[in-house]
C-alpha cells in the first residue's frame, strides 16, 4: 500500500469547458484520519497549465446552500482551484466567457473531503456549488486577489440555464445571488469576461 511519502503523480482530466480540469490525487487513510495533497503546482505546470496563487479562501455552507454563479472580470484575470475540505458538495461550472469555443457548456463535479479531487476553473468561467452534506467546506486558491469592483454573479436559478442543483429542499441563497441578473442580462450589459486562449 502506498504511503504519503511515496511520489504519486496527480491525474489530470480535461472537462468539456475549454481550460477546465479535474485533478485527482490519492488519499491515504488510517485509524487516525487521512492525508491528501490537493494542489501540486509543479505537476500542473508539467501538464501545460499555469497557476500562480495570490489568495486563499475557505467557505462553510449548510445543506442546500447554493453559492454562485460567481466570476471575475478583473483585467489580470482570476482562475480558481477548488477542493472540498469538509463534507460533500457538487461543484458547478458554466462557460459564460464571450468568444469561448465552449460557451454555454456546463460541468457538474462531485467533491468530497475524503476524495482527492480538485477542480481548476479558468478565468471568466461561472462557478458555483451546492452543499450536499449537513456542513460542507470548500477551499479556494485564486490567481488574483478579491477585487469587489470586478467580482460579478449570474443568478444560479436562471431558468434559461436550467442548472440541476442537487437539492433536498429549497435552495438557500445569499440576497446578492438571489438578486443577480440572468446570463442574458449580464451578456446584454457587456458584463461577461472575454475568453482567453
Amino acid at each position: 500500500m502506498a504511503s504519503a511519502g511515496d511520489a504519486i503523480a496527480m491525474e489530470f482530466t480535461p472537462l468539456s469547458i475549454a481550460g477546465a480540469l479535474v485533478m485527482d490525487s490519492p488519499v491515504w487513510g488510517d485509524d487516525r484520519g487521512f492525508f491528501r495533497e490537493w494542489f501540486k503546482l509543479g505537476e500542473l505546470q508539467q501538464a501545460g497549465y499555469d497557476f500562480s496563487a495570490a489568495q486563499a479562501n475557505l467557505s462553510h455552507s449548510a445543506r442546500n446552500v447554493v453559492r454562485g454563479l460567481h466570476y471575475s472580470v478583473a483585467p489580470v484575470g482570476q482562475a480558481k482551484a477548488v477542493t472540498c475540505v469538509l463534507g460533500s458538495l457538487v461543484d458547478v461550472l458554466v462557460d459564460i466567457r464571450d468568444g469561448s469555443p465552449t460557451f454555454g457548456a456546463v460541468e457538474y463535479v462531485e467533491l468530497s473531503a475524503t476524495v482527492g479531487r480538485t477542480v481548476l476553473i479558468p478565468t471568466g468561467v461561472g462557478h458555483g456549488f451546492c452543499a450536499t452534506s449537513d456542513l460542507a467546506g470548500l477551499a479556494y486558491l485564486l490567481t488574483s486577489p478579491y477585487d469587489p469592483a470586478n467580482e460579478l454573479e449570474v443568478n444560479p436559478l436562471d431558468p434559461a440555464l436550467a442548472l440541476t442543483w442537487p437539492l433536498t429542499g429549497d435552495a438557500v441563497l445569499s440576497a446578492k445571488d438571489a438578486a443577480a441578473p440572468t446570463l442574458a442580462e449580464r451578456r446584454a450589459s457587456g458584463g461577461l469576461a472575454m475568453y482567453r486562449s
